[in-house]
């Protein structure tokens, strides 16, 4: 029986995983609502920060903190998308290579708000989460307990998600570069012809079938996604 379905975007997360696939330019609206199939989108939530601006901001972090405010603003104006702004906070230089470290902050106390909410109100009856952190385990044992079903998209190698996330969600399947490729903007280069787009029509029937060849039967490496992980990429921020 279909409902109703909401996504959340850890943006953070998701820029790791896009990274890995190419950097593809994605047309979010289309893929959330894609994601949400065969349910109704009731709304998708993009979690993200704006670059780091120092006391007295470079040309640089100007430029890079208005493109992403142009960014949030674009995707706020997309049907059923909602940007939910954390802080980024500079916390230090890595001692080995000298990069500066940046945290989220405020990301995950809103996503588990608004999941909780939703679920609580009986707004909707699954919730497709990418992310790989398991701060959001509370949030999603909540959500389990009102009856909605957890489906986690996450990426693999070093962005495969927590354990204790990874063995608490109902439904998983992995983010690859052929699944993103069915997404580009439309003034993005053409995806390789090698490069398999989900079929027209045919929604993520095949995709989400990704999560039954290793739902239950033993976590992909064997080893956690390090709690509280620190934002140290500042293409991230771009």
């Amino acid at each position: 029986m279909s409902g109703n379905a909401a996504v959340f975007i850890d943006a953070g997360y998701f820029d790791r995983v896009a990274r890995d696939c190419g950097s593809p330019r994605i047309d979010f609206g289309r893929l959330a609502a894609e994601l949400a199939r065969p349910d109704a989108l009731l709304r998708a939530y993009y979690y993200g920060c704006l670059p780091y601006l120092s006391p007295v901001p470079t040309p640089d972090e100007e430029e890079r903190f208005e493109g992403k405010r142009r960014f949030f603003s674009a995707m706020n104006r997309l049907n059923r998308f909602e940007v939910r702004e954390g802080k980024l906070e500079y916390r230090g230089t890595d001692r080995e290579s000298s990069r500066p470290i940046f945290e989220q902050k405020r990301v995950d106390i809103h996503l588990g708000v608004d999941l909780v909410l939703l679920a609580v109100k009986q707004r909707i009856h699954r919730a497709i989460l990418i992310t790989g952190d398991s701060d959001f385990l509370p949030a999603i044992r909540a959500a389990k307990n009102e009856g909605v079903v957890i489906h986690l998209f996450h990426g693999a190698g070093p962005q495969q998600p927590h354990r204790d996330l990874w063995e608490e969600v109902d439904e998983r399947a992995y983010i690859t570069p052929e699944l993103l490729s069915g997404f580009l903007l439309s003034d993005s280069p053409t995806p390789s012809a090698n490069a398999a787009a989900p079929a027209k029509g045919r929604g993520f029937g095949s995709f989400y079938s990704l999560a039954g060849t290793h739902a239950r039967a033993g976590y992909p490496s064997g080893r956690g996604w390090p709690d509280g992980l620190p934002v140290v990429d500042g293409e991230e921020e771009a």
